[in-house]
């Protein structure tokens, strides 16, 4: 089998890695292509095979497009997979269709449920609950040793609607100076750089603005995770950890959401303390979202294509979508048909 993997952020190298690794394992051929130019083209490792145009990515005649993001054009060969970029439904556009994709990989029962519905609406796409490949080194990788002192992540979003950056600023300085506790800030890479410079200023030996790329290894280090509507929340919460949110645009059972700046302390204290009830309101949530915890995400997705190009399903075909098609065409300077 040949797979491309179709990006257009620096986060996708994350999503999209452990496919790779498991499409090698079993002597398959992969290739990445880059639409845009957001992406930094330095984190690829040295052996990935990149594709430098559109030409190339249509002579390299994939089985199967794995793509993290919401579009891919039609005129790539291939598979579609919609394999997502997070697990944040509730910004706007999560569920919408369209007409991009032939297979959904979903995370969890949540995600499967409401895109098996939408399946039966359209019925030009396959769904299949496999979890999601970027947790796969989350949940093979050996638990974090114990920390010295509380380890707190600040893990806001970039969203301009929903980021809590500019109205807690002041109160995490305050925090991290009053109590022994170690503070870890990452940003997301889409984060506005005005934002970041104004954290990195405050920075002392209880405040670190981190310039990690991956951020599976402060999830497994910390202790309490602070945010407001990220994505990042859920993978937090899979590990049975507590979530402090700031307005958070819908703040589900196991979160500790505050309001107020003034109330942080007090959710940050008592996300600190063991708390069963709490606990078992994690666990309910995290059986609807990601129950699988195998670290074999990445597997059950390979096999969900093969089975699905071995055995086609009798699908409706997708939708034209003349207009959309067209711009993608002019936006990769693509005319060949």
């Amino acid at each position: 089998m040949r797979y491309l993997f179709y990006i257009s952020q620096n986060y996708s190298f994350e999503i999209l890695r452990p496919l790779q690794q498991e499409a090698h394992q079993r002597g398959d051929q992969c290739a990445w292509f880059i639409e845009g130019n957001e992406v930094n083209i330095s984190l690829f490792n040295e052996g990935e095979n990149r594709l430098k145009s559109i030409a190339d990515v249509v002579d390299y005649k994939p089985d199967a497009v794995f793509v993290p993001g919401n579009i891919v054009p039609a005129f790539v060969p291939g598979l579609k997979v919609a394999v997502f970029h997070g697990f944040e439904w509730k910004k706007k556009g999560h569920f919408r269709i369209r007409d991009c994709f032939d297979l959904y990989c979903t995370q969890g029962p949540f995600f499967t449920e409401r895109f098996d519905e939408l399946q039966k609406q359209h019925q030009h796409f396959m769904v299949k609950e496999t979890g999601w490949p970027k947790l796969d080194p989350l949940f093979s990788a050996p638990p974090a040793a114990p920390n010295a002192k509380p380890m707190l992540l600040y893990a806001p979003t970039f969203s301009p609607s929903f980021t809590s950056t500019e109205a807690l600023i002041d109160t995490i300085d305050e925090l991290s100076r009053k109590h022994d506790w170690q503070w870890i800030i990452k940003f997301h890479p889409k984060m506005d750089p005005n934002v970041q410079a104004r954290y990195r200023e405050r920075q002392h030996d209880r405040l670190t603005v981190t310039e990690e790329q991956s951020v599976i290894p402060l999830l497994l280090k910390a202790d309490v995770m602070l945010s407001d509507t990220s994505s990042v929340i859920t993978e937090f919460l899979l590990l049975n950890k507590p979530v402090v949110t700031f307005r958070n645009s819908q703040p589900d059972s196991p979160l500790i959401d505050v309001t107020a700046t003034e109330q942080l302390e007090n959710a940050l204290q008592s996300a600190l303390s063991e708390n069963t009830s709490l606990q078992q309101k994690i666990e309910q949530y995290t059986q609807k979202v990601h129950p699988s915890r195998d670290g074999k995400a990445s597997q059950r997705i390979i096999d969900a294509v093969a089975e699905q190009i071995n055995h086609p399903p009798a699908l409706k075909p997708k939708p034209r979508n003349l207009i959309r098609q067209f711009k993608m065409r002019k936006r990769l300077g693509y005319w060949h048909f």
